[in-house]
Formats: C-alpha cells, structure tokens, sequence
C-alpha cells in the first residue's frame, strides 16, 4: 500500500468515526427527551410500495400507511422528498413543513439515511409523473446507527456482501429474487412429492457413524455421553431404514455438512432433498428427476430455456441418456467395454494422460477418465448411467455387467446436479462393499465410508427394490438465478474469519 493510500484509509476511517458519533448523539437526545425509537414495539401499517404502484388506479388518492428504511432524502427548502424502500420495493415520499408542523418537520431533517420510519398519507402522482405518497404523519421507529454504503458504488466488495448479507440486501435488492427462487424452488419440491404420496421426514444431524456418502465428515463429541460423534454427510443411510420399515415412499430436505475445500459450487455447509421409493430403480429416478427439474423451471420461470455460465440451456423434457462408458468412448475414442482387465484399463488411461487414481482398477480408471477429460464437456442436460462399483458402494450391481452399477448422475453445464441409484438391498454384498470401505479408511482416505453394522442389520429383515435419488439444491437454485456462485444462493455462506 503506497503513503497516499495509507492517508487516504486513515482520512475515510476518521470520517466514518465522526459519522458514527454524530448517529449516536442523535439517538442518546431522543432518549434524553424520552423519544427513545427503540422503544417503539410496533407499527400497524396497509400498504406496500409496490402494490401502490401496480395498483395506482384504485389507490389513487386513497389514505395509506408504510413502514421501511430511509434511503435518499432530497432538500427543496419547506418541502422534502424521500425514497422509503420496504421489503417489495421503493416508493418517493413528498413531505412538507405545513403537514408536518415545524417541530415534526425539523426532527424529520435531521433523520438520516438507512432510519426505519412508519408514515401515513395519501397516494398521488407528482407533476413529473411519479406515483408517490403525500406524507401526513411520520414516525421514527429505528435510528441507524451504521451508515450504508454510498450510493453510486453501493456495497460492490463481493466478499463484503456475503459476510454482510443484511447489508447486501438493503442496498442491492435484487440480491433477493435468488432466495425468492430459492424459496419457490424448495416449496416446488415439496408439492411435487407430496402429491406423488411421497412423506417427508427428519432424520438425524449427528451420528455414532459417519456414512451414505464418500466424503470426510465435520466430528464433534456429545460430553454427557463422552462420545465421537460426526455431523451427517448424508441423509441415505437413515432414510433407507425407513423404507425397510414400510413407508415406502420417503424424502427429507435439510441440511448437509462435509468438511472439504470451499469453492464456487461447494460449500461445507449446503442443503439437499434425498428421496426414495419402493419397488422402483434409477429408470424411474431419472424420469421423476427430468420432470421434477423442467416442471420447477416453467413454474418459476416460465421457460425451459435459461441461460447458465454464458450457456442457453435447454430444459424441455427428453434429455440424453448415456453410460459413462459411452461417454468416454464419444469423447476419447477408448472404449472400456472391450477391455477386460486392470492392465489393460491402465495402458488405455495413460494414452489418454490422465492423472492416475491411487487404485488402478478398471473401474477407477474409466471414473478417472470421465472425470477428467468428459465431465467438462456436458453443457445440456445429460444423463450419465452405469458407474463402476467401486465408486458406487451403495448401488445395486447392474443386471448386464457386474463391474458396473445401476447409478446415474445428471450434468448441465459442467455440474453435477443429482445421484441416483437402484439401491443395493444385500446386506451380504452391502457389509463386503463396507469392509472394502473401511480398508480403504485405514489406508489414510478419510473420504471413505465406515462400517453401519445398524444398516446392514436393518438390510438383513429386508428391503424392497428401491429407487433413491440425491439433488443438491443449492446446485440447481445457481442454475435457476444464473449464478456463477454458490456464496450467491446462500444467504450466509462459510466465510474465512477475518484477520484482526
């Protein structure tokens, strides 16, 4: 930082200081008069600043009463105008000295921008054409004691919006429409498995066992119990009791905690909905998902196309379904399907330059080579069947190949979207899938699962062919907004303490 740049810095905090301490005279003299606004318990208002607006031709000249947040104030000598931003929009505000009175209208000049204020008066439309609302009374009902950001650069530091979301949504309002859709988007869900008799549940955030996915978990300890105890990486394992217990058909959305790297499509903290359905498999996941997804977007959006990442995407229904080996084939010309052993995969990987998984199976090398040189390339819609078992440990082993599981992925503009299975319901090949897991876990990969000797107990009184599908909310809302990050559709996303 240069010497002007220091100067500058230590100019704009001794500003912000002496504004700070002006706020806070003004509000310790209202409480010395015994006009604290913190006192104030309520304001009964009718009206909100859009609902005026779009219904101006009824409203016209009708008496109204708003409440919301000062956010410009314009002198013009016995006479002000005020825009009054509340939680649907901005409406101007015409206040004058001869309806106010001299006492009121004084106190209104020195209220500062960001103040909380109730008013009442009647809807006009100014000379210039502008709906607004002739003030007639007004009340303080908080004094900001924080100034906002100024207002032609507003609050543009990205980092700072996502630590300060409540200031982000006071000076950027749009910022809302995301968590309006993300809001829509939830409830979408909802109605749509709840009229497919779906049941929705809760199931446990802290577990004995850390399992349902291949992912290193947050660990906490229960002190009454003197127990290790981690936050879940997933809802599977619970759930599937459940549809072991007879309720066929079950969902749950909530919260997933995985303590990995934090980046633009993931965050340690996110939410997903899991599903699962008796007497289904992954064909019927995959039609349930395809219309899920499209149905939420023409409701909400009212369009299958959208744009995501410089990209139009295409929702209408009929979206491409391809093994992962296909997909590897079209996009290298390698066709794992005519290989027949790990020596061969492994040749076949490094002619390809790929970087080379720890275990050198076939299946881990096709995973590997669609990871790193296909998943890039799905911009529409697609569905990826048929992943190898060794990175499927709870799918049921395909009926063709037994290398491969009954597992599909959906991928729209390079992101995995969902994970689906026809569910494994062996308990004998489930507890050999988990010992492989738990070897795996000795040998220091802390992603791999544990053993669930409750689970596999559960498995052996039996359950049904099953369907399960996972979606990662957060991953579709980014879609829905056009967002290029997922801090973007989180109102409070994990951030980097700051430093002192």
């Amino acid at each position: 930082m240069t010497e002007d740049n220091i100067m500058e810095a230590q100019q704009t905090e001794e500003n912000l200081s002496e504004i700070l301490q002006i706020r806070r005279d003004k509000l310790k003299k209202l409480q010395d008069e015994g006009r604290d606004p913190f006192a104030i318990t309520k304001f009964k208002f009718n009206a909100y600043s859009t609902d005026i607006k779009n219904n101006y031709e009824t409203m016209e000249n009708q008496t109204v009463s708003l409440a919301g947040r000062i956010m410009s104030k314009r002198d013009m000598g016995r006479a002000f105008f005020c825009d009054l931003q509340d939680s649907k929009g901005r409406i101007q505000l015409y206040i004058t000295i001869g309806d106010l009175g001299e006492s009121c209208y004084s106190d209104f000049k020195k209220w500062d921008i960001g103040d909380i204020i109730g008013v009442e008066g009647i809807v006009f439309r100014t000379r210039r054409g502008e709906i607004s609302v002739h003030v007639k009374s007004v009340t303080l009902l908080t004094k900001s004691l924080q100034p906002l950001p100024e207002k032609f650069h507003g609050l543009t530091n990205q980092e700072l919006r996502y630590r300060q979301r409540y200031v982000d949504l006071i000076v950027n309002p749009e910022v809302k429409r995301n968590f309006e859709i993300r809001s829509k988007f939830i409830k979408h869900i909802r109605d749509y498995l709840d009229s497919r008799g779906y049941i929705e549940v809760e199931t446990p955030v802290l577990n004995t066992i850390s399992g349902g996915a291949n992912a290193r978990p947050f660990v906490t300890h229960h002190n009454a119990l003197n127990l290790t105890m981690y936050m879940r990486i997933a809802t599977e394992l619970h759930l599937k009791r459940l549809i072991v217990g007879g309720m066929d058909r079950v969902y749950e959305i909530g919260r997933i905690f995985r303590n990995e790297g934090m980046s633009t499509k993931h965050n340690p903290e996110f939410t997903s909905v899991e599903l699962y359905q008796a007497y289904a498999d992954y064909h019927d996941m995959m039609d349930l998902f395809e219309e899920l997804l499209s149905s939420a977007a023409k409701e909400i959006l009212g369009t299958y196309e959208l744009e995501w990442q410089g990209y139009n995407i295409n929702l209408t229904p009929g979206w491409p379904r391809i093994t992962m080996a296909e997909a590897v084939k079209q996009h290298t010309g390698v066709d794992f399907m005519s290989i027949n052993t790990d020596e061969e995969a492994l040749e076949a990987a490094k002619s390809l330059n790929i970087e080379l998984p720890k275990e050198k199976t076939w299946g881990n090398l096709l995973y590997e080579c669609f990871d790193q040189l296909v998943e890039s390339k799905l911009i529409q819609p697609t569905f990826i069947l048929d992943h190898p078992v060794e990175v499927s440990p709870l799918a049921k082993k395909s009926q063709k190949d037994p290398r491969l599981t009954e597992r599909f992925e959906l991928f729209i503009c390079r992101s995995e979207m969902g994970n689906a299975f026809s569910e494994l319901n062996d308990p004998v090949d489930q507890k050999e899938r988990f010992r492989r897991q738990v070897e795996l876990r000795a040998a220091g990969d802390e992603e791999a699962g544990m053993m669930d000797e409750d689970f596999i107990n559960a498995l052996e009184y039996g359950m049904p062919p099953t369907g399960g599908l996972g979606i990662g909310i957060d991953r579709v809302v980014m879609m829905l907004t056009n967002s290029d990050s997922i801090r973007d559709v989180i109102l409070f996303p994990t951030m980097k303490p700051l430093e002192d």
